[in-house]
């Protein structure tokens, strides 16, 4: 079955930066699953799925624009040490949630000064190239619920069954 607008697709997937380093990966762990068109994944890897097969293994490089974005410097702020007050010892590279004029934000720590904290809220992966290794699992029709808020759910028995590239049930 072909990846389709409204058709449940399962992806094993290795990422990588430009020098080689794997980022994530789904080695070693179910596939991801998600609705095609539904923009649950980034927006070049979805447009680099679309009429792939199942079974189909191929590779894609992304620029940061079909990826993440790029940086944007106005989203790296210093704030007052304060603010972290009774979270314990703070360093570089932990995650927080910040509430912004646009809603809830992760933050990174970039930076802990004397008196401040320098928090970046750009994806971190925003601004690079993502170099994937995709093999599509399994491609079905996404139940009517799946479509409507584009969540998978593969609990549900009266769902159709992933097809395999065999044409026969994944799994």
């Amino acid at each position: 079955m072909q990846v389709a607008a409204n058709r449940v697709v399962h992806i094993h997937y290795t990422l990588k930066t430009d020098e080689g380093q794997v980022v994530d990966s789904s080695e070693g762990n179910a596939p991801l699953g998600y609705v095609h068109g539904s923009g649950s994944i980034i927006p070049g890897l979805e447009k680099a799925l679309d009429g792939r097969n199942a079974g189909d293994r191929f590779e894609v490089s992304l620029t940061p624009e079909e990826g993440y974005g790029p940086r944007h410097e106005g989203l790296v702020q210093s704030v007052p040490l304060s603010a972290f007050e009774g979270l314990g010892e703070l360093q570089p590279g932990m995650q927080f949630q910040a509430q912004t004029n646009e809603g809830p934000r992760v933050v990174t720590i970039a930076q802990v000064g004397d008196e401040s904290v320098t928090v970046d809220g750009n994806h971190p992966l925003a601004g690079q190239n993502l170099n994937f290794e995709i093999e599509v699992d399994g491609v079905r029709e996404a139940s009517q619920e799946e479509r409507n808020d584009g969540q998978v759910r593969e609990e549900d028995d009266s769902a159709p069954k992933i097809v395999g590239a065999d044409g026969n049930p994944a799994g």
